[in-house]
Formats: structure tokens, sequence, C-alpha cells
């Protein structure tokens, strides 16, 4: 074990109030393709980057192309939680993790049982008719036969409860996220490049002076940090006792 690792390990075991705030590099390791790593989404070729597809405007003005690339990049159904994932679910039954405040929309911190999740860009396992307002699942929209899911009470549209481009982040969600950051003993940052905002702005919101940022690369954020471990997010928790 690092020195690194124990310094974090030691700083978890003296903290009662932690946070979790993560990012697509969670999910990587369950299999979740990034969007801004090398071989992440950003760098595979398409019609259209996928920045502009998920737009709100582009899926306005193209709903089947839209849902093309949503079905086959953005549902990752098949995945299952990772270490990461089941070490806060296990630290948060301790009582010692107070929230996860996460950018993924694949649900599998719940999955892995965490209870108290924020998710900053909503979820792929909530979706809703824009017209009866009537909630589906993911695995509904996925089998849809239909180029664009629709309702079948009303045959509205559905649209994936997920903060595309253009679109605001929930205010509840936002305001819950910042109680449980500025309230936390701990914060540990992980498998995010702290790139997309106002995401990354929670950040600011944190008084405490055990500030941990574990990513596989650097970050903008890193010279706050009083701890910076460069690494595998799920080998990191791994080394938590429990």
């Amino acid at each position: 074990m690092t020195q690194q690792i124990e310094q974090f390990v030691k700083m978890v075991e003296e903290s009662n109030n932690i946070v979790f705030f993560g990012g697509a590099g969670v999910s990587t390791e369950s299999g979740i393709p990034d969007f801004r790593s090398v071989d992440g989404l950003y760098n595979q070729k398409y019609d259209y980057p996928p920045e502009t597809i998920l737009s709100h405007t582009f899926y306005m003005r193209k709903p089947e192309e839209f849902y093309r690339f949503y079905r086959d990049k953005m549902l990752c159904l098949t995945a299952k939680p990772n270490t990461a994932h089941k070490v806060l679910a296990k630290l948060e039954e301790a009582g010692k993790l107070k929230a996860v405040v996460t950018q993924n929309i694949d649900g599998l911190h719940q999955l892995a049982g965490s209870k108290n999740v924020f998710e900053l860009h909503g979820s792929v396992h909530r979706n809703y008719c824009q017209h009866c307002g009537k909630l589906f699942d993911a695995r509904y929209v996925l089998e849809s036969t239909d180029p664009v899911p629709v309702c079948d009470a009303c045959g509205g549209r559905i649209k994936p409860d997920v903060v595309l481009y253009e679109e605001g982040l929930d205010d509840q969600t936002m305001r819950d996220s910042i109680y449980y950051i500025s309230h936390a003993d701990m914060l540990i940052i992980g498998g995010t490049s702290l790139a997309v905002y106002p995401a990354a702005g929670l950040i600011d919101y944190y008084q405490g002076d055990k500030l941990v940022l574990i990513n596989k690369t650097k970050t903008p954020m890193d010279s706050r940090a009083n701890l910076v471990i460069q690494g595998s997010i799920g080998e990191v928790f791994g080394q938590i006792p429990l």
C-alpha cells in the first residue's frame, strides 16, 4: 500500500461526514464508455459529434438520429456496479458516507445499494411521455420497435429524464448537492476531469481540509486538493477496510 493510499484510508477512518462526487471514470470500470477519454465517445466517428447529438436542439429536430445513438451508446443496461460503487454503498451503510453526488446517468450507485444519491444529469432509468407524463423504464425505451419511442397510452413522444446540452440542471438536485458538500468533513472527488460546469463548480462549496481527488489523469483542481491520487478509482477504494 502506497503512502498516498495509506493517507487516504486514514482520512476515511477519521471522517464521519463524507461526501463522494463522481464522474464518468467511476463507471468506465463497469464497461460504460467515457465521453472524453482517448477511446471515449468523443473520439468515435458518427455523422454528428456526440455533443451535438446529445443536445436539446438535436433531440427536437432529429429525434430518430438522437435515439439511434442513445440506444446504441447510452443504454448500457447490462453494466454491473464495480468495487468503487460497492464500497461507497458500504460506507453509507456504516454511517460514514452521507451522500453521493454523481454526473453519471447509469444508476449503478443505486444498484450497488447506495440510497442518498443525487444525479446531477438525470438517469436513463427514468423516461416520460412529453404529452401525458406517463413514466417508462429504460428497458421500454431500448426495446421499443419505433424509431422514436412513443407512449403506449397516448402516443406522445417519450423523452429520457437526462440533462441534455442546452438544458439546465435540476434546481433541487443542485441545492441538495450543495448542502451535503458544504457540510462534509471529507469530500472525495473521483473519476471526473472537473471540466463540465456547473457540476465542476460544486467543489467551491466544500469548506473542510480533507479534499481528495482520485483520477487517472490530472485535473485543473489538483492544486486545491489536500491529497491527489492518480490511478484506478476501483483499486483505490478496494484498499478501504470494511
